[in-house]
Formats: structure tokens, C-alpha cells, sequence
């Protein structure tokens, strides 16, 4: 294991999660990791009682409150601001992935292979993403790849892991789901490679809970784009 890593911030961000946001935090600050857990939860202005789950972490989760819903991009801007660990890791809030996959997304930044890490969900064969889902992240993927030099299976994952050294050459603005995209970019453009494990994956409907829209995927695909172009005339 490289050395030189001894803390590990976990940003996540939450908006409307009250009924799953304490089995991810639970679930995390049990797990027996190779670093010490530093958990950053970023309450991006939710309004169905997830404030209230958070406040019995006060003691042992670092807690920021935005007071209206400015997207994820916003909140995890806030979670990178406030993260004071060697490895960074994003991390949602609605169990559709498994906190208990943690270490394998970090093997790899701990063995020295990579210094960025993403979660796929289409390493390990067909999952149960919705066609229609599947054929836009298949879509926005390839087109991130062409534009941006990447080699992705999965860009749109929500498992993104990076040292604090990435951390601070992104200079994200993004403030909703079309972070994902500009990560990606960023990541490219400063000449770092992304290496993928495969993670598993649950994905809920709109009645359990989902959030992201069609304009988020307009959005997304309008950044990919831009940044791509960017990284061109660079």
C-alpha cells in the first residue's frame, strides 16, 4: 500500500434522502478500510426531513447545510472546498450503489496503478438499467471518449475516486447532475488516466426517488461538448 495515503474523504451529496442517507452513512463508518474515513455529507437544501436524519452525525460526520437546492454539482464543490483527505471519494446517497464496495475502488490509487479511479456499472455484464437509460449513458459515454480522449464504460457513474492531487487541478463549476461530464473533462484535460472496476448497481425509478431528468442529459451532453472543444484548441 502507498504510504503516503493515510486519510480518506467521502463527499456525499443529499437532497430528499431521509430514508436512506443513515444506512449510507452507517454502512460506511463500519467498514474496515485501509485509511482512516473522513465522512462529508452536504444537505443541498432538502426539505422532506433528511436534515433532521443528519443531526444525530453531528458528532462524527462533518455536516454542511446549503439553505436552498442548488443541484449535486453544487453540493459536492462544497464537499472538494471542505475535504482534507489524500484520496477523495464520491459517494450518493440513495443506495443504488453498495457502500461495501469502497475498497476495491480504492485498490487500485493504493497500489499505484492510477490516481483516478471510476465505478462501472457495465464491466460486469447487463445490469437492470432501463433501456432507454442505458442507450444515453452508452451514447454520452462514446461521445466523451471521442471528444475528450477518454476510454470510459461508464461516465455518467456516480462512483468517482481521485487523490487530493486531482482534487485540486479540477476547478469545477457545474452546479447539477452535469458535474459528472465536467469531472470527466477536467480529469482528461489535466493528462490523467481514469481507471474502472466494476461496482454494482441498483437503480430506482422516479417513484423510488430518481431525480435526474432529460434536461439533465441535454445539459450533460452540452458540456461534454464544450470541454471537448476546450481540450482541443489546449
Amino acid at each position: 500500500m502507498n504510504e503516503s495515503f493515510s486519510l480518506l474523504s467521502i463527499i456525499i451529496p443529499v437532497y430528499n434522502e431521509h430514508s436512506t442517507v443513515s444506512e449510507v452513512i452507517e454502512t460506511i463508518s463500519a467498514l474496515d478500510l485501509p485509511l482512516k474515513k473522513e465522512i462529508i455529507v452536504v444537505d443541498d437544501g432538502s426539505d422532506d426531513g433528511t436534515a433532521d436524519r443528519l443531526k444525530g452525525y453531528a458528532g462524527s460526520v462533518r455536516i454542511f447545510t446549503n439553505p436552498v437546492n442548488e443541484g449535486k454539482g453544487a453540493a459536492v464543490r462544497i464537499g472538494l472546498a471542505n475535504a482534507t483527505g489524500d484520496i477523495i471519494l464520491l459517494q450518493d446517497a440513495d443506495l443504488e450503489t453498495d457502500p461495501n464496495e469502497l475498497e476495491s475502488l480504492l485498490r487500485p490509487i493504493l497500489e499505484g496503478k492510477t490516481s483516478v479511479v471510476y465505478g462501472s456499472r457495465f464491466l460486469q455484464g447487463e445490469n437492470r438499467i432501463a433501456f432507454t437509460r442505458r442507450l444515453a449513458n452508452r451514447f454520452l459515454t462514446s461521445l466523451a471518449n471521442l471528444l475528450l480522449g477518454t476510454r470510459l464504460t461508464d461516465m455518467e457513474t456516480a462512483y468517482k475516486v481521485f487523490t487530493s492531487e486531482v482534487a485540486g487541478r479540477l476547478d469545477l463549476e457545474s452546479n447539477r447532475f452535469e458535474i459528472e461530464p465536467e469531472i470527466t473533462a477536467k480529469i482528461s484535460r489535466a493528462g490523467y488516466e481514469i481507471f474502472e472496476v466494476p461496482v454494482t448497481y441498483r437503480p430506482r425509478t422516479r417513484f423510488e426517488g430518481k431525480k435526474i431528468r432529460f434536461v439533465d442529459g441535454l445539459k450533460a451532453l452540452a458540456t461534454i461538448v464544450k470541454n471537448g472543444y476546450r481540450r482541443r484548441d489546449n
